[in-house]
């Protein structure tokens, strides 16, 4: 068992990798979606097909009981006037004359016949036969004379044994002898009553064939029906239909040989004695059931072909993303056999593979790290050397710059300290103070304090050189002291509002600089009391600083704290200049508050 095992695994581990995966997803996932899809279209054709036949008995006893409703509705009125006592009364009367026959007509007999037909659409008419001679023939009543006699349904009616019969025939038109129509008709005899037998009554119900046709046709759609008598012959069917012409007679029904592939369905019209041997019989088409199966079968097939494409496209971006991954690991595997020790630049993954392509990689650095300390440690020594002399003495030359200018400014600060220029102290103080926050400063952002000491700093210097020409002044609120800024975003603005705005006008030039809060931003405003620019000049710095456009040497500073501002913020932040000609500049920006830290 172990062997046989083993055989198996040896097998399974000889397969290229390609076709493991065409394997996988062949009996993994094909397979099973091509056996499910079958299997659930045998159980739905199942279904499918005792649903239709489940429709097709609805069919058919619909149609069974609407036309035995239509027949039965005959027959109730034919057992309603066959009882009416006055309809005998006036029957077996003898009127002396025409005129004594119309006034009983308008008394009692217009309406009596009649009155039926209105709530019994089926009924085409309704006619009264009688061998009283002295009525007058025409309308609902007739004399039995030779050619009732001589009739078809007279005839059906006289070989019957039935009281009540229903007969079907052909007759001819009332205005085209030569033409025939079919008729279907309620016959019974009136002798209910024995004292009104001195003439022979009979009664003639004809059902208006229109409506069975009607029946049969709206069944079309699940079977082709035939209205059958105990004869055996079609009275009516949706081929036949409501034929007029010379055809004699009615077929005989026969099933044709296409017909005898097709399921037939028969019932019984019912069970009284006018209908005895009357039936329907449907034959089915398969036109329904075949487009039932056909529509289940194109659903099912786009279904399955949509899993199938689904779960294709699925898998094979799944595959090759090992796929790939191990033909690239298995091709620079190679090349570290000829030393090349090239590592594998994709996108690793964090799964298996992923982790083995990191080992990998890891691991031809590391073998190459140590071949070049072996064979090449000699060649890269002298350039390591060199690299680490230039390195001290970048050390000690960035060490001794900033040294030797503080040294010489305490040394100028202790002259002046023992001359008395304390002007030139503070100055110098103040310089010192301010190359050395420069050169401390790492903080990529600083409180607002912080920078407003740095920009004091600077405008006491400014003040120094310009004396009574210049002034500035801080309005601050406290609460935004806290909040933390880039650095060098204030002091570039207020240098630039020192040099371009104040150093040209006769009067006192005034910065002012303050920051508050409004509508949850940050705004800091530096404005300045000096000659402003023209509108056109004032476009063009805009311009230069929102399009980084450098070329024309513009406000430098001023672009350099919008684009620091913009990295910081990106759109959040609001910048802008106003200015007018010997009105002054203002250059304010805004930072929403919810970017910005706070200063512990």
């Amino acid at each position: 068992m172990l062997k046989r095992m083993f055989k198996l695994r040896s097998f399974v581990n000889d397969i290229p990798l390609n076709y493991k995966f065409f394997l996988i997803f062949f009996v993994g996932v094909l397979l099973p979606i091509l056996v499910i899809n079958l299997l659930v279209m045998d159980r739905m054709s199942t279904l499918i097909k005792a649903r239709e036949e489940q429709n097709l008995e609805i069919s058919l006893e619909r149609a069974r009981k609407d036309i035995h409703d239509f027949i039965d509705g005959g027959v109730a009125i034919s057992h309603a006037l066959s009882t009416d006592k006055t309809l005998y009364e006036m029957l077996d009367r003898e009127y002396k004359n025409q005129l004594d026959f119309y006034d009983t007509f308008d008394e009692q007999l217009r309406n009596r016949v009649t009155s039926y037909i209105p709530v019994n659409n089926q009924i085409q008419r309704i006619g009264i036969y009688t061998d009283n001679a002295t009525i007058v023939n025409g309308g609902n009543y007739h004399i039995v004379n030779d050619e009732v006699l001589k009739s078809d349904w007279y005839r059906l009616w006289k070989t019957s044994q039935n009281p009540v019969f229903v007969a079907a025939y052909r007759a001819a038109e009332a205005n085209n002898t030569a033409s025939t129509v079919p008729y279907l008709s309620v016959i019974e005899k009136m002798d209910y009553y024995d004292s009104y037998n001195k003439h022979e009554k009979l009664l003639r119900i004809d059902i208006d064939l229109n409506k069975i046709y009607d029946v049969i046709v709206r069944e079309k759609d699940y079977l082709n029906l035939y209205l059958v008598n105990e004869n055996n012959q079609i009275i009516m069917s949706a081929d036949s239909g409501y034929q007029r012409g010379k055809t004699e007679g009615y077929p005989v029904f026969q099933l044709k040989e296409d017909d005898r592939q097709q399921d037939v369905h028969m019932v019984a019209i019912g069970t009284a004695r006018y209908v005895k041997g009357w039936r329907l019989v449907g034959i089915t088409q398969g036109v329904r059931i075949s487009n039932a199966m056909t529509e289940m079968r194109l659903y099912i097939g786009a279904v399955a072909a949509f899993v199938a494409l689904f779960a294709t496209t699925f898998i094979f971006i799944m595959l090759r993303s090992y796929n790939y991954r191990v033909k690239r690991l298995s091709r620079h595997m190679q090349k570290v056999t000829n030393e090349k020790f090239d590592l594998i630049q994709i996108a690793e993954g964090r799964d298996e593979i992923g982790g083995l392509i990191q080992n990998f990689n890891g691991m031809t650095a590391r073998i190459k790290f140590l071949i070049n300390n072996v064979y090449k440690l000699e060649i890269q020594k002298k350039d390591l050397e060199m690299e680490r002399v230039r390195a001290e003495i970048n050390f000690l030359q960035s060490q001794m710059n900033p040294h030797f200018l503080f040294n010489t400014l305490n040394a100028i600060l202790v002259v002046c300290t023992k001359n008395n220029y304390t002007d030139v102290t503070d100055i110098i103080k103040s310089l010192s103070k301010l190359l050395r926050r420069l050169l401390s400063w790492k903080e990529d952002v600083v409180s607002l304090e912080e920078e407003m000491m740095f920009i004091e700093m600077y405008l006491k210097i400014e003040k120094f050189r310009f004396r009574d020409k210049f002034d500035y002044q801080f309005d601050i609120d406290e609460e935004v002291l806290r909040y933390k800024i880039p650095k060098m975003s204030i002091q570039p603005l207020v240098e630039n509002a020192c040099k371009h705005g104040i150093q040209a006008i006769d009067g006192v030039g005034m910065v002012k600089v303050s920051a508050f809060v409004i509508d949850g931003r940050l705004r800091v405003n530096i404005s300045d009391n000096g000659r402003g620019m023209e509108s056109a000049k004032l476009k063009e710095i805009l311009l230069s600083v929102r399009t980084e456009d450098s070329s024309s040497g513009i406000s430098i500073g001023i672009r350099n704290v919008y684009r620091r501002l913009e990295l910081y913020y990106n759109d959040q932040v609001r910048f802008d200049i106003v200015s007018s000609p010997n009105q002054g500049t203002t250059v304010f920006f805004e930072i929403p508050v919810r970017f910005l830290e706070q200063a512990m």
